[in-house]
């Protein structure tokens, strides 16, 4: 009997996910499926009604989602309660158990250019799901201090406050005006999904520098628009794709039990741009 899989979020359209796990599904000759399934804002309890109906295997999480599905969950692993979020859920005969692996997802890349982030300052843009699971990844970096940029300032001031109980300094600065120190940080991350298909930019890129490491986490397309600003300042680049692999690999093996096919992923995931 096929094992459906499924990412659900809103927008999905653009999400990647399926073309990746379906090529790692080909690759090892599993009968597995992999779909994209809209849910939107505010729809969630009967989304997942609909898909535990259906006998879904499993399922990723991703915007607006992250935090709210955790109140649906039977069980939840400690990165899913350290973060209050989760990406990625087994289904067990109706009882579903949440993981977080947007953790070391965001940490994979970092570690594999041997960047070392210990007593460095760092400007997250955003305060959702993805948000959290990236500053206690900073957290575990040993980070100096984490400074929020967000939309609505409770949402920022709240995530500052989260990271405060990590034993990490933090503050919060308005979104509109944190290119504008952009030079005062390390490193900085765009956890937000403005840039998606190309449209819009976080923050402004004017005040980055050529020692900046500039990382967003939108992945479609490759060259956001904050990535192409950053690489006018002759910034260093993390690209979004290469979370995108390294939280889907995880997930991976959560659900099949075995390693994913890391170059099945890649080169369908750089086919496809």
């Amino acid at each position: 009997m096929t094992r459906t899989y499924a990412v659900i979020g809103d927008p999905i359209d653009h999400s990647l996910s399926p073309a990746l796990h379906n090529a790692s599904f080909a690759f090892l000759g599993l009968d597995c499926t992999y779909i994209a399934y809209r849910i939107p804002r505010g729809e969630l309890d009967a989304g997942i009604a609909d898909l535990k109906k259906i006998g879904i295997s499993g399922f990723n999480v991703t915007i607006p989602h992250k935090v709210d599905m955790m109140r649906l969950l039977d069980e939840a692993d400690l990165e899913c309660k350290t973060v209050g979020a989760t990406n990625t859920v087994v289904n067990t005969n109706g009882h579903l158990k949440g993981y977080n692996t947007d953790i070391d997802g965001f940490l994979d890349p970092i570690r594999k250019r041997n960047i070392d982030l210990a007593g460095t300052d760092a400007l997250v843009v955003g305060a959702g799901g993805a948000a959290r699971a990236i500053v206690v990844g900073l957290a575990r970096q040993k980070a100096r201090k984490i400074t929020i940029a967000n939309r609505t300032p409770e949402n920022a001031e709240s995530l500052a406050s989260f990271v405060r109980s990590l034993g990490v300094e933090s503050d919060n600065v308005d979104i509109a005006t944190a290119g504008d120190i952009a030079s005062s940080f390390k490193i900085i991350i765009n956890a937000t999904s403005v840039g998606l298909k190309g449209i819009g930019l976080p923050i402004s890129t004017k005040n980055i520098t050529s020692s900046s490491i500039v990382y967003d986490i939108v992945y479609m397309p490759v060259e956001t628009p904050l990535i192409l600003g950053a690489k006018e300042r002759k910034a260093n680049i993390i690209y979004g794709w290469e979370m995108l692999i390294a939280q889907a690999m995880k997930s991976f093996e959560i659900w099949i039990g075995r390693p994913a096919p890391y170059e099945a992923m890649k080169l369908t995931l750089l086919g496809r741009f």
